[in-house]
């Protein structure tokens, strides 16, 4: 999956499983992908080499929570419904363009 972003294609990854879920970005270095955590309103930075962006986003891809440049060892709470909610954690500095209210939209690479 790939999203548009600042007219550059950032690589996303999903994290489905129980492991992906669980460990996310935890220990990388020189992130430069983003990571989508589908069905979430909660993550934490403990344990993170880098600072990330943390995007809230609703079943319609809308920005509902936007926290830019957060640090390791933080807690971040989304207030909305567990099912309705999902979180999108990208490299720092990459959400600079991004508002409250605009809407994502992801692309599926073709697998060949």
């Amino acid at each position: 999956m790939k999203l548009l972003l600042n007219k550059t294609y950032i690589k996303i990854v999903e994290a489905v499983s129980f492991q992906e879920r669980l460990y996310g970005l935890i220990g990388k270095t020189n992130i430069n992908f983003g990571m989508l955590f589908p069905k979430c309103n909660s993550i934490h930075t403990f344990f993170m080499k880098e600072n990330i962006d943390v995007i809230g986003i609703n079943e319609k891809n809308e920005i509902v929570f936007l926290e830019r440049n957060v640090s390791k060892n933080k807690i971040i709470k989304i207030h909305l419904p567990l099912k309705k909610t999902s979180i999108l954690e990208l490299p720092k500095n990459y959400s600079q363009n991004l508002h409250i209210g605009d809407k994502l939209f992801f692309e599926f690479e073709d697998i060949v």
